[in-house]
């Protein structure tokens, strides 16, 4: 099954120590391109959020945010009781060298930095959640992605029906392409009064159905419909070869309406190249 480039996931979750977030967005890339936002304490876990990344994604641009609130209104406050202790002497030694001095204020104590700290949150446990959290997030996205894949499948699949069905009729229209420049050979000798030799004039139709004959265009055209569909069928990354296909299938038809004998021959390239256009736009968002 195809997997579409473009998707969103969130996943989150909340401990008692505090809540993770992950946002991860994908639009379409030839390469796969990753630009991670992490908190600075988490910035160690790149690595290893990369090699995940790695492992699942083949292709895309990828925005992946990752949001970490601590609860430090939940935790328990640490005194340091040393650096108390040493400011209180310190205090006290200020204050017997003052005589109008003003008793040592407890608050202004706890205001100095590093008196009061919070409990420690256990980093081991972060950094688990952290990547376990990534791997449900990038479920939910690869997830995302073949819903989307599943979705372009099915439009062009309608579009190689139609192209099926114009290849079935420009091999309808060629006898009368030529049966119809044979009529206009005689018309125009009749109107020149030019006698024509029969022999020559069948020469010269045999020589324009050498020339014109799409019939090598209209069976590569119809091969590679059936390699669209084939790859649309097969597992992994298959963007870049559809890239390539939708290519080579513009190509075709560029020469069939190069060669085009009447207004007929023409319609079809015509109708070809847009059908050929509109996959090709939806086979950019194709992993």
């Amino acid at each position: 099954m195809i997997a579409s480039m473009t998707a969103f996931a969130r996943r989150e979750v909340h401990l008692p120590w505090g809540s993770l977030s992950w946002e991860i967005r994908s639009v379409n890339q030839r390469y796969l391109e990753p630009n991670f936002r992490l908190p600075d304490s988490l910035r160690n876990q790149e690595t290893a959020l990369r090699h995940r990344l790695k492992q699942k994604l083949a292709r895309g641009k990828l925005d992946l945010n990752l949001k970490f609130y601590p609860a430090d209104e939940r935790q328990d406050l640490v005194l340091n009781e040393t650096l108390l202790d040493k400011l209180i002497a310190s205090a006290e030694k200020v204050r017997s060298k003052m005589p109008a001095a003003a008793p040592v204020d407890p608050l202004k104590l706890l205001e100095w930095p590093g008196v009061i700290q919070a409990s420690e949150t256990d980093e081991e446990e972060v950094q688990a959640q952290v990547l376990s959290l990534f791997d449900l997030a990038l479920e939910d996205l690869q997830a995302h992605r073949l819903r989307e894949g599943e979705a372009l499948a099915a439009m062009i699949e309608e579009r190689l029906v139609q192209i099926s069905i114009h290849l079935q009729n420009a091999q309808s229209y060629l006898p009368a392409a030529l049966e119809a420049w044979r009529e206009s050979l005689l018309e125009k000798a009749a109107k020149l009064q030019v006698e024509v030799d029969p022999a020559r004039l069948e020469q010269e139709v045999v020589m324009l159905a050498q020339k014109q004959d799409v019939a090598e265009e209209l069976d590569r055209l119809e091969a590679h419909v059936t390699e669209v569909r084939r790859a649309l069928k097969t597992k992994g990354p298959v963007g870049r070869r559809l890239d390539f296909l939708m290519q080579e299938m513009n190509r075709e038809a560029n020469t069939l309406g190069s060669k085009a004998m009447n207004l007929d021959m023409t319609q079809v390239a015509m109708d070809l190249k847009v059908l050929i256009e509109q996959m090709r736009e939806q086979v950019q968002n194709i992993e």
